[in-house]
């Protein structure tokens, strides 16, 4: 069918006739607000009038922007587009009063938009807000489009200049609500699309086979969006799995590749000595007698199956399941963080080939601090060797040179750019246990380098990051040294596709992977321009002769927040001279790379975050 077309507060109807003669195929409905009697007594408007008519479009007069679908019949009511130049409210109506009519504007226009339909708002230069304009104006003496079009769920997608000298025929009038012209020198077209909703997480509750038990858990609240994803399966187009594909063919050109058929468990069992690792996400098991049929069906006996329920029990601050009724099991367990816990269990099999690349791949789970590099959960890819001892150094030599080779191969071809990567001696030994675990000695590796990568791609200003790790380890029989190198495919993926922000790749908006087709990389266009931030801050006291738990803090926020906290900033710290108790301050930053976030729901958010830090944490809010 016909795109259908409507244009929203039309002066003479002159942008309505010229876009309406240069796209023919499409229909048309033309709107204003005057009465056709008012409109009609202007020459320009009754002939511009007469050509839209002519050419088949509709007309309408008196129309309100704010209560559009009164207007149109159910069924006529889903538009391809919507344009609406140059709003105001008229005279000289203040930043506030014309924010309020693009509010209630967007908010009409969500009722008769199609679900993949634009709309087109044209504003002078520096009115938007955006970085766009030039120059920008002050944030407060903006219209805000974007924070305003964000209540109503919809994100701006581009910028475009307003060419009014390109439009034949077209004459800009309404100055101060008179049949008078007005600059448009440095305007901007924005253009807006839906927002897929903020994700209000369903409890979800893993149900897999551990040895000859079969258990379930609940999966903790912040990971049900993430847990089972699916990135790196054989259909999968996601980046990430490109990334670890094109890598291990370039590793393949140097090395051996054997293709291990090995099950990576999803849990690790630990022993805790001295309170629970804030670092890990740890998981209570429940028993489970019987499988259900269905649940046989879907392959619990043979691997893992996840379902959503009804309810939720609550998590404690170590993010351990406390659950409400029924045994649990009493060995404690938590989310792997890391695939070099498996790295010894690979090498000891007897289908280990020594001087072969063997290859694990999967997704890990790790509390970390709020920031841009800080990942909670990546796809982690480790590449192990074994060789005989002094023959240690020359291999992971070799085996740094190709990852650098392919990385920067990579990267080029997609990019065009140059990339430094530079190993960096690392600091000492890492447990592939948490700290707080009693690992054996064989279970310890030796880190000896960090493979960095500087660049400017991912934000405004040059910086290095490490994207993995190579190191040793012995092995607990035949004398052979373990070499390994770990690295974060997601960073990688962000590296080579020009992707800002982690949390992309984790959308479930199909414009993302719709620019992945095929499995080619190339790199990332956003959807989702110049994004809202919301500032809010909140200070408590810390509860006496206990250590704040900073890692937990920064748990809670990104679980209230749906990870939408992009920074959390120690603005100040003070301690009572009688006392001695201490106040912290945090200021909080929301924004959301992929969806619209509203003032509103930020401020929502807060507050719900200022409960659970109370709950969990037992600060005192000030």
């Amino acid at each position: 069918p016909a795109p259908r077309i409507l244009l929203i507060g039309e002066g003479n109807f002159s942008f309505a006739a010229a876009l309406c003669e240069a796209a023919a195929a499409a229909r048309f409905v033309a709107t204003c607000y005057e009465g056709e009697e008012e409109v009609s007594a202007r020459a320009l408007a009754a002939r511009n009038i007469r050509r839209l008519r002519d050419g088949g479009a509709e007309v309408l007069f008196s129309v309100d922007c704010t209560k559009l679908k009164d207007y149109f019949l159910p069924s006529d009511r889903m538009f391809s587009c919507v344009y609406f130049n140059f709003p105001h409210c008229g005279r000289k109506a203040g930043v506030v009063k014309n924010r309020e009519l693009l509010a209630q504007f967007f908010s009409s226009c969500a009722e008769v938009l199609a679900e993949k339909g634009e709309v087109h708002v044209a504003l002078c230069n520096g009115q938007g807000g955006t970085p766009a304009d030039r120059p920008r104006r002050e944030w407060h003496n903006s219209w805000q489009i974007v924070a305003v079009a964000a209540g109503a769920r919809f994100i701006l997608s581009d910028v475009r200049p307003f060419s009014a000298e390109s439009i034949h025929g077209y004459k800009c009038t309404g100055y101060r609500s008179q049949d008078k012209s007005f600059s448009v020198e440095g305007a901007l077209n924005h253009i807006f699309t839906r927002s897929t909703p903020l994700l209000h997480r369903q409890p979800v509750v893993c149900h897999m086979q551990l040895g000859s038990r079969r258990v379930s858990f609940q999966v903790p609240q912040m990971l049900v969006d993430k847990i089972n994803r699916d990135f790196l399966e054989l259909s999968s187009e996601h980046p990430v799995r490109t990334v670890k594909e094109k890598l291990t063919a370039v590793l393949s050109q140097t090395f051996p590749i054997q293709s291990i058929d090995c099950s990576i468990p999803l849990l690790h069992q630990g022993h805790v000595s001295g309170g629970c690792h804030s670092n890990v996400f740890w998981i209570v098991l429940k028993p489970e007698q019987n499988a259900s049929t269905e649940q046989m069906a879907n392959g619990l006996a043979n691997g893992v199956l996840f379902s959503h329920i009804d309810f939720c029990t609550d998590a404690d601050n170590n993010g351990c399941m406390k659950v409400q009724e029924g045994n649990v099991i009493s060995e404690q367990y938590f989310l792997r963080p890391s695939l070099l816990l498996y790295v010894q269990t690979l090498i000891e099999r007897d289908t280990f080939l020594p001087g072969t690349l063997g290859i694990l791949c999967g997704p890990v789970f790790r509390k970390c601090p709020i920031s841009p590099r800080s990942l909670p959960v990546f796809h982690e890819v480790v590449f192990v060797g074994a060789v005989d001892k002094g023959m240690e150094s020359g291999f992971i030599q070799l085996l740094v040179d190709t990852i650098r080779s392919g990385i920067y191969s990579l990267h080029h071809t997609v990019s065009g750019c140059k990339l430094n990567i530079a190993l960096q001696e690392a600091t000492g030994f890492e447990a592939t246990e948490p700290d707080d675990f009693a690992a054996s000695a064989s279970q310890i590796t030796k880190i000896q380098h960090s493979i960095c990568v500087q660049t400017d791609a991912l934000g405004s200003c040059e910086e290095d990051f490490c994207v993995g790790t190579v190191g040793t380890a012995c092995a607990k029989s035949n004398g052979l040294v373990v070499v390994f190198a770990s690295l974060n495919l997601d960073l990688l993926a962000m590296l080579v596709c020009g992707i800002a922000d982690w949390r992309m790749l984790w959308t479930s908006d199909e414009r993302f992977l719709s620019q992945f087709l095929g499995g080619e990389l190339r790199l990332f266009k956003s959807f989702s321009l110049y994004p809202p931030s919301y500032v809010h801050d909140v200070s408590f006291w810390v509860p006496e002769r206990e250590r704040f738990d900073e890692v937990t803090f920064h748990t809670i926020a990104r679980q209230v927040s749906c990870e939408t906290v992009v920074s959390i900033q120690l603005i100040d710290s003070f301690q009572h001279s009688e006392t001695a108790r201490k106040s912290l301050c945090y200021r909080l930053t929301y924004q959301s790379c992929d969806k619209a976030l509203s003032c509103q729901e930020a401020a929502e958010m807060q507050l719900l975050f200022r409960k659970e830090i109370q709950r969990c944490l037992r600060v005192t809010l000030r």
